[in-house]
């Protein structure tokens, strides 16, 4: 079965099988790209992906798509876990080349993706330095905003404005 993206949310808050099925089939391979990139540990990356998506199936209700797509949704629920799992560990995410997590996690997210990995680094790039370095640390390295300000040394309100607006930008390119 093939759902679009609001045939898939109604259908996981019907709790239906079929689409939890569909949405690990088709997003687990993302999801565990990110998870382990953060971890750096096959076993606990694994295990980070099962909370992460018994989370998703415990808190489907809450999800909001006027507030963001889904995978976006699952993808910060999924990194969130990843960051507390290195927490716990008592150190920091592992930097990772932007250019490098963009590609595998564009190769594995829905096949109905119109977006190739070349034009996610395209778009990516368009945004200015200072919003790039941003979605860069906070989505693709695992930072949490505190950590971005603590790193660069800039307010932790002006990074927040500022992914906010790259974030802004982006959607603007994604809009189907």
């Amino acid at each position: 079965m093939k759902y679009s993206e609001e045939e898939l949310v109604a259908a996981l808050k019907r709790n239906e099988r079929t689409a939890f099925e569909f949405l690990y089939d088709h997003y687990s391979g993302a999801l565990f790209n990110i998870i382990s990139k953060t971890l750096r540990d096959e076993e606990k990356a694994a295990d980070v992906m099962q909370e992460s998506f018994l989370k998703i199936w415990k808190n489907i209700a809450s999800y909001n798509p006027e507030k963001g797509r889904l995978f976006t949704w699952i993808m910060n629920i999924a990194r969130n876990g990843a960051i507390d799992a290195v927490r716990v560990e008592g150190r920091k995410p592992i930097m990772d080349d932007i250019e490098n997590v963009a590609v595998r996690n564009e190769r594995d997210v829905s096949e109905d993706s119109q977006t190739t990995s070349s034009e996610m680094k395209a778009i990516i790039d368009m945004l200015r330095p200072e919003r790039k370095v941003l979605i860069d640390m906070a989505y693709f390295q695992g930072y949490t905003h505190e950590e971005i300000s603590e790193e660069l040394h800039i307010p932790l309100g002006t990074v927040k404005s500022r992914i906010r607006t790259a974030l802004q930008e982006l959607k603007q390119h994604f809009a189907v």
